[in-house]
C-alpha cells in the first residue's frame, strides 16, 4: 500500500513578484497598499501614492 494515496502535491513557496500598476511602468512594485480586506495595489518607489499617517490626517486644535 502506498503512502501517496490522497497526498497533496508539494507546491514550492517563493517570493512573490508584483509589478507597478502605474500605466506603462514595468518596474517591480515593492510598495503594496490595501484598505481593509481589499486586494493590495502595488507600486514602485517612483509611482507610489502619497498618503498621510493617521496622526497627520487628524485636525490640530
Amino acid at each position: 500500500m502506498s503512502d501517496e494515496l490522497g497526498a497533496k502535491p508539494h507546491i514550492q513557496a517563493g517570493p512573490f513578484v508584483h509589478y507597478c500598476e502605474h500605466p506603462g511602468c514595468t518596474k517591480w512594485g515593492s510598495f503594496g497598499f490595501a484598505v481593509g480586506r481589499d486586494e493590495p495595489h502595488w507600486f514602485c518607489s517612483e509611482h507610489r501614492p502619497e498618503w498621510n499617517s493617521r496622526h497627520e490626517a487628524q485636525p490640530r486644535h
